[in-house]
């Protein structure tokens, strides 16, 4: 029998989760054993997991998991070390370069165990089945918007947190914009869910925004439009042939540039197109301050979905259902496909 256990999240500011008890009932249903942890962060109650018949399991014990349990969780495990030797679903920020990805992937090696990188869980065409791409975009926004109205009053941005709904953290950010004459915005990827999300906030604050896809970075740049605005969003994922949007010269360029979300936030990407910084900003101090005279703020935050959990979880877990419903068959499909991927990226250790 399949076994599908969903671990707690060990992450700060993490509440997320991608299985919701509705799915665990047609999970069971369709023959799949669901184990989920207990966790003192989720945004779903245990309760309600344990009243759709999943097994309810101490939190952080997946490493005493079943050695054939399917591991799933959302963000990184903690980065202790030791030898992975189950089989996990999670995002594995592993096979763009980085630092902490290589790491992981030798953990594999040591245990035997496999990635299955949600990132890369796509159609035959390559798209992916299930993203929190739309509400990264709409938190990201958020988030730029802030830094920017805190620019405002000379200050820099200050720590943020969760929101019950999106409604209430429009509210927030109406509040702290109040009647200021709103920014200008440019985004990069508009068509896609990331840049969506990014436009619609913009949208709801007033916020005018000159939408950017494929057909106007075709060139290659340079783009002197992205220093024309004062909200720039990055809203591409960093690969091989991702020109560059924010030259490291825009730091001291004439610009009208203030505030940078990099809402694909990969700076440790070989392929960043975001040159004027090099690390990921947090809920903490979720701006970086690159230039002073005239401000240059970036904020790159890596699990921006996690500002609003309750929507991001809902929407992601019914995207990712009908995939999980497959487990059974983990060498076909878009499981096939992940695990082929990481093979690939393990024969180039």
């Amino acid at each position: 029998m399949t076994h599908l256990w969903v671990r707690a999240e060990q992450r700060d500011n993490e509440e997320r989760v991608g299985l919701t008890p509705d799915g665990v009932r047609q999970l069971i249903a369709t023959g799949i054993k669901v184990t989920v942890e207990d966790s003192p962060t989720r945004c779903m109650p245990i309760d309600g997991f344990a009243a759709a018949g999943a097994d309810i399991a101490t939190a952080f014990s997946w490493p005493d998991a079943p050695r054939d349990a399917i591991v799933f969780g959302l963000k990184e495990l903690p980065e202790d070390g030791t030898p992975l030797p189950h089989r996990h679903i999670m995002f594995g920020h592993a096979y763009k370069g980085q630092p902490a990805g290589l790491r992981l992937l030798q953990r594999f090696r040591a245990g035997g165990g496999t990635l299955y990188d949600l990132e890369y869980l796509v159609t035959p065409e390559g798209r992916r089945v299930a993203a929190f791409g739309y509400w990264a975009g709409y938190a990201g926004a958020a988030v730029a918007l802030k830094c920017w109205a805190a620019q405002q009053q000379g200050a820099l941005c200050g720590p943020v947190g969760t929101y019950p709904s999106a409604q209430a953290l429009r509210a927030d950010l109406l509040d702290q914009l109040g009647d200021a004459p709103r920014p200008n915005a440019l985004v990069i990827g508009a068509l896609g869910r990331v840049g969506t999300g990014a436009a619609d906030l913009c949208a709801a604050m007033g916020v005018d925004v000159t939408k950017w896809d494929m057909a106007e970075t075709r060139s290659g740049g340079p783009f002197p439009e992205v220093l024309q605005h004062a909200l720039f969003f990055n809203c591409i994922l960093a690969r091989p042939g991702t020109p560059v949007f924010v030259p490291a010269s825009a730091k001291t360029d004439a610009r009208t540039l203030r505030v940078i979300g990099d809402i694909a936030c990969d700076p440790d990407s070989d392929f960043s197109p975001i040159k004027v910084y090099d690390r990921t900003t947090t809920w903490d101090a979720p701006a970086l301050r690159v230039h002073d005279a005239p401000p240059l703020d970036v904020t790159a935050i890596d699990n921006l979905p996690s500002m609003l959990p309750l929507e991001s979880s809902e929407d992601y877990a019914d995207q990712l259902l009908p995939s999980l419903a497959t487990l059974g068959g983990l060498d076909s499909g878009v499981w096939g496909r992940a695990k082929a991927t990481f093979d690939h990226h393990m024969a180039r250790l």
